[in-house]
């Protein structure tokens, strides 16, 4: 696809819906959403890409914040599937880049379900970085097993949740060539005072996302805190805020089965 090769998982019949990951250390779409598959593949057309510079996804030049810059990647990804509009689920950094995809294009988003965005609101009780954001990037700056563990643990509300098996397939997709390095990238550009001022925070500009929103929130969220569900909850136009408690960032793994259901009901109405 012009100068980047995306990588993606489908399955399925129906309306297309898109499934993109967030940004942790060693995360793909597989690795974030393969268990949610079959599920949403009973109704609609599931199409998991991995976002640029994770997974098996190519990392063009950085020209823009990257939610922005992956946006309009993955508006050409969607172009060269044939694909005018959809509905989406973005988790974390996912829920970002879908939520700047919906601003800039609103016609190629028919509803939007984002779980714990980020780019969405500010902290207003927490602190900035938030402890998952620290774990992370003690990860990209010393990537040991320890300190990758430690990151997973800021995840989820139930530690139990954790398996080796899930660490060690985080490590391996973590160190493969070339990943650590893109990660750095896809971050420092986020705090890039070059990209940063060409436009307005995300948060600023949310009433320029008219579609049906269904935002889903961990209580326990230790990444994205949950005061700020309520900030964004004020300013998306058209919002239904959805609460899980014993829930960290990640909901689509804690909490499986109850957010399969009520993204399904939001996304059949």
């Amino acid at each position: 696809m012009g100068d980047i090769t995306f990588s993606y998982h489908e399955a399925g019949q129906g309306e297309p819906l898109l499934m993109l990951h967030g940004s942790g250390p060693g995360v793909s779409a597989w690795s974030n959403f393969q268990h949610n598959l079959p599920v949403f593949a009973e109704n609609f057309r599931v199409i998991m890409p991995d976002l640029p510079g994770f997974g098996r996804t190519d990392l063009p030049e950085i020209n823009d914040v990257y939610p922005r810059f992956a946006a309009r990647l993955v508006a050409q990804f969607m172009h060269e599937l044939g694909i005018d509009s959809c509905l989406i689920i973005g988790n974390s950094m996912g829920g970002s880049v879908a939520a700047e995809l919906a601003a800039m294009e609103p016609s190629r988003v028919r509803r939007l379900a984002l779980m714990g965005p980020g780019g969405l609101a500010v902290s207003v009780f927490g602190t900035d970085p938030s402890e998952g954001a620290l774990r992370l990037f003690e990860f990209l700056d010393d990537p040991t097993r320890e300190r990758m563990v430690a990151w997973v643990t800021t995840m989820v509300s139930d530690p139990a949740t954790i398996t080796e098996e899930l660490i060690d397939e985080r490590m391996a997709n973590a160190l493969a060539d070339g990943a650590i390095e893109r990660s750095r990238a896809i971050f420092a550009s986020v705090f890039e005072p070059a990209f940063t001022a060409a436009h307005q925070p995300l948060w600023s500009r949310a009433e320029q996302i008219p579609m049906p929103t269904l935002m889903i929130w961990g209580r326990d969220d230790r990444m994205l805190p949950f005061d700020q569900a309520h900030f964004a909850n004020r300013r998306l136009p058209d919002v239904e805020l959805h609460t899980f408690s014993r829930c960290g960032h990640w909901a689509q793994i804690e909490r499986k089965r109850d957010f399969e259901r009520v993204v399904t009901e939001f996304f059949t109405r």
